[in-house]
């Protein structure tokens, strides 16, 4: 599986190595991924295990951002497309650092123990978005820093109990996206039962990383990717490009409050939100599983001949086969199969055109 570069113009820096790397069976992964195991033997056995609530994913390498400070939530909510001056300790969101124009730059997965703001990144882009943080904290008294070094992220599903702000010192971001499915009065109709998974993250000290594991089975990069693509739920650098704005990806649903104050490309997004014409929209594909080798993410999907787009995430499904995410042309028909090469792909939709 590969992995696209961050956005950002820094160099990356790769997270530390996991100790979980060493344990057996484990495979690591490529670029930013070689910190961590993308499988540890049998991917589809840990897909299995995940969807049971038994086992769970080193994360380690995506990155770790701290916000400390009294302005600090007033501070992001200016910032960023989510609700966050009045977040209750241990209450988690998602937002978004867009561009002036609108586009996509960070997903930030954010929770806030009180005292701290907690906000992991995709792999190797923390240090850009420390670098704008920096840039706009003007006077107020917000203090950012890139701990990716001393914290490390677990991913597991929440079928495991766990109390926020228990002794233990664990804070644990959720992802909202199963608490939204019955919400289509906005964002219309989500019709696929698998569409939304009970997941989050737990930020953990780096060295205590295997004591937060316990004895659980441990599940790779693999396989929790493919349950990500069938949950429908998009990643920066996957699903978004240098001109994906929200409405595109579904991040209107999970990631952005409407009726909040300005922040830095809201203009696009409300006036998107009121057109309802986004140029793009995401779309979930089954794929042909005939052959034996998958096609790439990037690969171009075509309709009649002419390209409408492109994979942007690819996976093998311990239940239901090759699976994939795209992003096509908004005005595509909804009933057509497309093609990517010479394998059929099968689209169920996931923004309405």
């Amino acid at each position: 599986m590969t992995v696209p570069p961050p956005q950002s113009h820094l160099s990356p820096t790769p997270a530390p190595v996991s100790p979980l790397l060493a344990r057996a069976g484990a495979v690591a992964g490529e670029g930013l991924d070689a910190s961590v195991a993308v499988h540890y033997g049998d991917p589809l056995r840990e897909q299995r295990l995940l969807t049971e609530g038994l086992a769970a994913v080193d994360l380690s390498n995506r990155d770790v951002v701290t916000v400390t400070g009294p302005d600090r939530l007033s501070w992001l909510h200016s910032l960023t497309s989510q609700q966050v001056t009045s977040l209750a300790p241990y209450t988690s969101v998602e937002s978004l650092v867009l561009s002036p124009k609108g586009h996509i730059e960070h997903a930030l997965h954010l929770v806030d123990d009180g005292q701290t703001t907690w906000i992991t990144v995709e792999p190797g882009t923390g240090a850009s978005l420390v670098e704008w943080l920096d840039r706009m904290r003007f006077l107020l008294r917000v203090e950012v820093a890139l701990v990716t070094d001393a914290y490390a992220v677990l991913g597991e599903p929440i079928g495991r109990e766990f109390t926020p702000g228990d002794p233990s010192g664990v804070i644990a971001w959720r992802d909202p996206w199963p608490d939204l499915m019955g919400d289509t009065a906005a964002y219309g109709p989500i019709d696929h039962p698998a569409a939304g998974r009970a997941w989050r993250e737990l930020i953990v000290p780096r060295a205590d990383l295997e004591a937060a594991l316990g004895d659980r089975p441990l599940a790779g990069l693999w396989a929790a990717e493919a349950l990500r693509v069938a949950a429908w739920r998009p990643r920066v650098g996957f699903e978004s490009d240098h001109r994906t704005i929200a409405h595109e990806a579904d991040w209107l649903r999970t990631a952005v409050h409407l009726h909040k104050g300005c922040y830095r490309g809201q203009e696009t997004i409300a006036r998107v939100h009121n057109l309802g014409r986004p140029p793009r929209r995401l779309v979930f594909l089954h794929l042909d599983g005939s052959g034996h080798t998958l096609p790439e993410p990037g690969a171009p999907l075509m309709l009649d001949g002419r390209s409408v787009g492109h994979l942007t995430s690819v996976a093998r499904h311990f239940e239901d086969g090759p699976i994939a995410l795209g992003m096509i042309k908004r005005n595509t028909p909804v009933d057509a199969v497309l093609t990517t090469g010479e394998v059929a792909a099968a689209q169920t939709v996931v923004v309405a055109p």
